[in-house]
């Protein structure tokens, strides 16, 4: 593909404020010490109280825009890129735009839902808007109350996956000597997946009215992790593959990878079959726990501000989502 050149200027994250070890979770379920993080390898995470979806989204979107030095109006487009929004309808990205005070009529929003690679989908969006010359300056931004959903009852150890968080990253049209690219992009689904991962309720597939049971069941995330594993490891090595083709790159010249947080087993599988080195994958998530689509740009900003990102850096952001799709970009900084 031909390279698309863009400017990252700045990247933000917002957590809530409680944090909840999975040694405290033993107590609440009755469970023997250390038997959560044992089965699923989350130390611990933070849990919304207080905080709202939205005023997480606007927060950590006012740090990416301090540190891009931009203001709220020079936003021409708002993605808000999430599994699961505020709403069906109306869309969350309006809502956003207003909590920062961006003034109506100078800007367009959207939201994209590709569950967990939400933000690649709405990064890779982003990118070819200002490259077609489109849009000047984005906002990607990724919001996630994953703990509304969790079947604490039905499956502990799934449920003790995830964490709520939200992380935004401001993209503009670069000058030409400050360029960043875009090498290759990659997405692709195995639809034999769809349905191993499923919230149900909340869209036209169950009627409240008729299956109000049925209805009070699907409100909580299910998941076969034993289905998603075999297919992920028998497929997810050839579509990196395929990506690294794409860019020109081997895995001994990628210099970083940020990959979705879906769990610390999969990170462990991800670096032993996928041929990457332990010490070049950003691991974040036995303190975060699995964010869904907040976790890639969480995993980036903290891995920007640790410095092990820099000019020149070849970087790939690389995830799986429900569905089930892979997904992948190759970027040079």
């Amino acid at each position: 593909m031909t390279p698309i050149a863009f400017s990252l200027r700045g990247t933000g994250t917002s957590l809530p404020g409680k944090k909840v070890s999975s040694a405290a979770l033993d107590r609440e379920l009755g469970k023997p010490d250390g038997w959560l993080e044992a089965n699923c390898g989350v130390r611990e995470r933070f849990v919304c109280e207080a905080e709202t979806q939205d005023e997480l989204a606007a927060s950590a979107a006012r740090d990416a825009l301090a540190e891009a030095g931009i203001a709220p109006s020079a936003i021409d487009l708002l993605i808000f890129a999430s599994a699961v929004p505020k709403y069906s309808i109306p869309i969350t990205a309006p809502l956003i735009a207003r909590h920062l005070g961006i003034p109506a009529g100078h800007c367009s929003t959207l939201d994209v839902n590709s569950t967990c690679l939400s933000f690649l989908s709405g990064f890779d969006m982003a990118t070819l808007m200002i490259a077609a010359g489109r849009h000047r300056c984005a906002l990607v931004v990724s919001s996630e109350m994953a703990s509304r959903a969790l079947p604490w009852q039905t499956d502990p150890a799934t449920a003790g996956l995830f964490g709520d968080g939200a992380a935004a990253a401001v993209l503009v049209r670069p000058e030409p000597d400050s360029a960043s690219h875009v090498r290759a992009v990659r997405f692709e689904v195995h639809h034999e997946g769809y349905e191993a991962c499923s919230l149900a309720s909340g869209g036209t597939g169950i009627d409240f009215a008729r299956e109000p049971e049925r209805f009070a069941a699907g409100r909580f995330f299910q998941m076969n992790g034993r289905d998603l594993f075999k297919l992920t490891a028998s497929k997810f090595p050839g579509f990196v593959d395929e990506l690294l083709k794409g860019a020109g790159w081997t895995r001994e010249s990628v210099d970083l990878v940020v990959p979705h947080q879906a769990s610390p087993f999969a990170l462990t599988h991800l670096v032993k079959r996928c041929g990457f080195p332990r010490d070049k994958v950003i691991d974040i998530v036995a303190t975060h726990g699995n964010q869904v689509a907040a976790s890639i740009p969480t995993a980036l900003h903290l891995a920007r501000h640790q410095q092990r990102i820099s000019r020149g850096s070849r970087v790939i952001l690389l995830g799986t989502s429900a569905g089930v799709s892979f997904g992948g970009m190759a970027i040079e900084i």
